[in-house]
């Protein structure tokens, strides 16, 4: 079994869950060191959500907030129902009040459906009251009473999910870029293997993986690299991939056999729709030249490399990996569109979203966010304190779900933490 020792960001994560949902855990004010037991899997991999597999009960002051927001939820929702059933009302005012209603319908199910579970509950709190001397009685309306409460905790935690702030681009494909940091041409190598890393792990989670471009430095290695991943919740999921990585291992280039410490940056950006980015024809200037290649019978004889610049922004995309122009074309669009909604979801979201810029950082590896050292075989992610002494596990997408499912627990602990401070 995998050794893995949480503490930092996690353990601030795990106080925060026993506060709300009353988990009774080891001591927090002590580091955790355990071997992944089936439990431990369990809650990094598949407790990254508040799913209806949660059964602790939500704490009373966190009940009172949610009950709160479902009740504004039920009077909005009838008080849009009784609008519209209005012969007043215009048109548009129905249009847009049916969007609203289209909306919360999920949450009123949902709360239709506590509702009657709450008053099932009554009823049989009522009926134990009733019947104190009824042994057979007594049992059959515990045993129901038990069953109903624990269906109200799914009913209850499924709420406060569907309350939760949501980032509509999780559900996006996301555009993958890697470049090669401070290390020269060993960042250059790991800029490589970290590509293929993450294209290991979109194959085994179904998703579809498609180079889009790459700068090949003198070892061939990744100077520069970008794919688009697609698929579902893909940019949900790798969003927090953002950041410097660090590699600490010997060179295939170092004789000496001394340990190297370089880096890489990697950007994900949500990819946009056409709807999310308008590209007008005079907004872009369009160049096409010769691919490079190895030259001989390989080299491009044709303009098919394709450089598309944004005037407005300045942005530019170069792509020369097809041998089709309308191939390369189609492709930097692509990126293009990608790299400026990115812009404009920081525009607007400067408290939720990080600037491009500010997730990458400078590419120094003073400024990692998740540590791959070869020589000890572990990896670690500074944000959250997680070590993980399996590295080709983690190096063959196998095990990067350890630190991508904390970072998501470490996310909804804050999103409660916020939701609890907004009463």
């Amino acid at each position: 079994m995998k050794r893995i020792r949480l503490r930092g960001g996690v353990m601030l994560a795990l106080k925060e869950l026993q506060s709300v949902t009353a988990i009774s855990h080891t001591n927090p004010k002590n580091p955790i060191s355990f071997l992944l037991s089936p439990f431990a899997y369990n809650f990094l991999s598949h407790y990254r959500s508040l799913s209806t597999e949660l059964q602790h009960p939500l704490s009373t002051d966190l009940i009172k907030i949610m009950e709160q927001k479902l009740s504004a939820i039920e009077n909005r929702s009838a008080c849009l129902e009784n609008f519209i059933n209005q012969p007043a009302t215009s048109p548009t005012e129905f249009s847009l009040a049916n969007k609203e209603m289209r909306k919360l319908k999920a949450s009123m199910e949902l709360i239709n459906e506590l509702r009657t579970k709450q008053k099932e509950i009554e009823g049989l709190k009522l009926l134990i009251a009733e019947c104190p001397e009824d042994k057979e009685m007594l049992d059959m309306a515990n045993e129901e009473l038990g069953q109903a409460m624990e269906e109200e905790k799914k009913l209850q935690n499924l709420l406060l999910k569907s309350l939760l702030p949501k980032d509509d681009a999780d559900e996006r494909g996301c555009i993958l870029e890697v470049r090669a940091g401070t290390g020269g041409e060993e960042a250059s190598l790991f800029a490589l293997d970290v590509l293929r890393m993450y294209e290991r792990y979109a194959q085994k989670k179904g998703w579809m993986f498609e180079v889009v471009e790459v700068t090949e430095s003198d070892l061939k290695g990744y100077k520069e690299a970008s794919a688009a991943i697609s698929g579902a919740d893909v940019y949900g999921k790798l969003k927090f991939e953002s950041g410097i990585h660090r590699v600490q291992r010997v060179p295939v280039t170092e004789k000496s056999g001394r340990l190297h410490t370089s880096a890489v940056s990697v950007a994900i950006l949500p990819q946009a729709d056409e709807v999310d980015v308008q590209l007008r024809n005079d907004d872009l200037r369009i160049d096409t030249y010769r691919s490079g290649g190895s030259g001989g019978q390989h080299a491009n004889t044709t303009n098919s490399a394709v450089r598309v610049t944004h005037i407005p922004t300045g942005l530019t995309v170069s792509i020369q990996d097809e041998r089709s122009q309308h191939m390369n074309k189609a492709k930097a669009l692509k990126v293009l569109c990608a790299k400026l909604y990115d812009m404009e979801r920081s525009r607007i979201h400067t408290s939720r979203s990080k600037l491009r810029s500010e997730q990458i950082g400078s590419g120094d590896r003073s400024e990692r966010i998740r540590t791959y050292n070869f020589p000890q075989g572990r990896v670690t992610d500074h944000r959250i304190g997680i070590t993980h002494h399996a590295i080709n596990d983690v190096m063959q997408g196998e095990k990067l779900d350890v630190f991508i499912d904390a970072l998501l627990l470490q996310q909804e602990m804050d999103a409660i933490a916020s939701f609890s401070s907004t009463r």
